[in-house]
């Protein structure tokens, strides 16, 4: 069969390229701007990818075209598939019919933690032994792949809440059969297609409303949304969390040069004592996460454990770019306020005595609105030094609704961190790169290329 695949270069779009080919279809695509890795990526997989959106590039008809979530009416490829009726769908349904249905499927979903735990779900289930096929949005670095195929009992699936295409305005995880379903956490977030946080929570209610009674629910009881919504729930709950209540939880966490050990007990049992080289309180839970997971799935509970101990996390979590003449540049994905101080307490704690500076861009388009601005004024409190970077296109939304760099640099150092606004990269390089000395440590968040500023950073540093 033949996929034609448009808006091909995002990141789960090639993930379900590489896929597609990897069973056996006959797959190609298209894309704008397409550049590295994600081109090369294809390229090397024997996947053809058209620059520019053409109607030609439908010639002959594919047997089915999969649409994008970014891809919207009027891009000349669907308005060609419209009139011609070719048949066509979304990346999620192609997903839940080609590899998900008739599998044991392990969904992971909430507001953070969704790829790290899903990475470090699909590699503690290979290592005891169940081969699993896998989707993720990132690069899982143990496997060095966003995706993986097998053809074995069990998929794991990063389970996104985000809309499906412009014809299905529903979230992607409504696609993907829940056998097992990790909820790590709820948060409001997708201020563009969620009006409020119930909007957001509904959503979540009719995922966990999917898993079969037969399935199980892996709730994060240290957030009181997941806690409201797991009562619901028709299927067997294992709840986890650091906090008072749940029955999975980690204590006596300690923090040591090779990252984090904890106990874990199961209602109030000792269940042993785990180690992961990931760092922060929120890595913890998503350990406790996968472990009562693959519990729950009958999995050789050494073989979790030692899983546990060699995963080596997801390219662009908390991972270290470079480190030059004693400075280290670390790259992390953050942009939801919980996020950015989440990753920046942990890097804290890594490196207790660095100097802490952070570079954040406002990218997403929840993080571009106001929605977050006085969020984002105590998300920093961990850093000695605060970057606020100009927002990414910052003419998409009008100056009432965007969010006030100027505010929140001005609220960030009411708190007692140092904080500056400096618009670009490069004028952030040039006023940062020859200040770095031994000792710093720069963490830079973006969900986007930020003007490739970590490669920009590493060149100026002793400048």
């Amino acid at each position: 069969m033949h996929y034609y695949l448009i808006g091909i270069c995002g990141t789960a779009m090639a993930s379900l390229a590489g896929l597609l080919r990897e069973k056996g279809h006959r797959v190609s695509g298209s894309d704008e701007h397409v550049y590295p890795p994600m081109s090369t990526q294809l390229e090397a997989q024997g996947i053809p990818v058209a620059d520019g959106y053409r109607t030609e590039n439908l010639e002959p008809a594919p047997d089915m075209v999969v649409i994008g979530n970014a891809i919207p009416r009027g891009n000349p490829e669907v308005e060609q598939v419209l009139d011609s009726r070719i048949p066509y769908t979304s990346a999620a349904a192609v997903l839940r019919d080609e590899f998900i249905r008739g599998r044991h499927s392990v969904v992971v979903a909430g507001t953070h933690g969704k790829t790290t735990t899903s990475s470090l779900a699909a590699w503690v289930l290979d290592r005891a032994g169940f081969a699993p096929s896998f989707l993720v949005g990132g690069v899982a670095e143990n496997f060095g792949s966003s995706f993986r195929w097998t053809g074995g009992s069990t998929f794991v699936i990063e389970g996104d809440e985000y809309d499906t295409a412009y014809f299905d305005k529903g979230p992607k995880f409504m696609k993907y059969l829940p056998d097992t379903a990790v909820l790590n956490n709820v948060e409001f977030d997708h201020a563009d297609i969620y009006a409020d946080f119930d909007a957001v929570k509904l959503a979540f209610r009719r995922f966990v409303n999917l898993i079969p009674s037969r399935g199980t629910l892996v709730a994060g009881f240290d957030s009181p949304a997941v806690r409201e919504l797991a009562a619901k729930a028709f299927s067997k709950v294992e709840s986890f969390g650091i906090e008072e209540g749940a029955k999975w939880r980690a204590e006596a966490i300690a923090i040591q040069s090779d990252g984090m050990w904890f106990r874990v007990r199961v209602d109030g049992s000792d269940f042993g004592k785990y180690a992961t080289p990931l760092a922060g309180n929120f890595n913890v839970r998503n350990c406790l996460a996968v472990i009562a997971a693959a519990e729950s799935m009958g999995a050789d509970r050494e073989a979790v454990r030692e899983a546990l101990l060699s995963f080596r996390s997801v390219k662009r979590r908390m991972e270290i770019r470079a480190e030059v003449e004693g400075v280290r540049i670390v790259d992390d994905f953050a942009h939801h306020p919980t996020a950015v101080r989440e990753t920046l307490q942990a890097v804290r704690l890594k490196y207790p005595d660095d100097r802490l500076i952070a570079i954040y861009e406002p990218r997403s388009l929840t993080s571009r609105q106001r929605v977050f601005q006085h969020d984002y004024a105590s998300a920093f409190v961990d850093a000695d030094i605060a970057v606020i970077a100009d927002l990414f296109e910052p003419g998409r939304f009008a100056v009432e609704n965007r969010l006030s760099t100027d505010e929140l640099v001005a609220a960030i150092r009411e708190r007692g961190t140092e904080a500056i606004f400096i618009p670009t990269a490069d004028e952030i390089v040039w006023h940062l790169g020859p200040r770095l000395t031994r000792g710093d440590t720069v963490v830079v968040m973006s969900n986007g290329g930020f003007d490739s500023i970590h490669e920009k950073l590493v060149k100026s540093i002793g400048g």
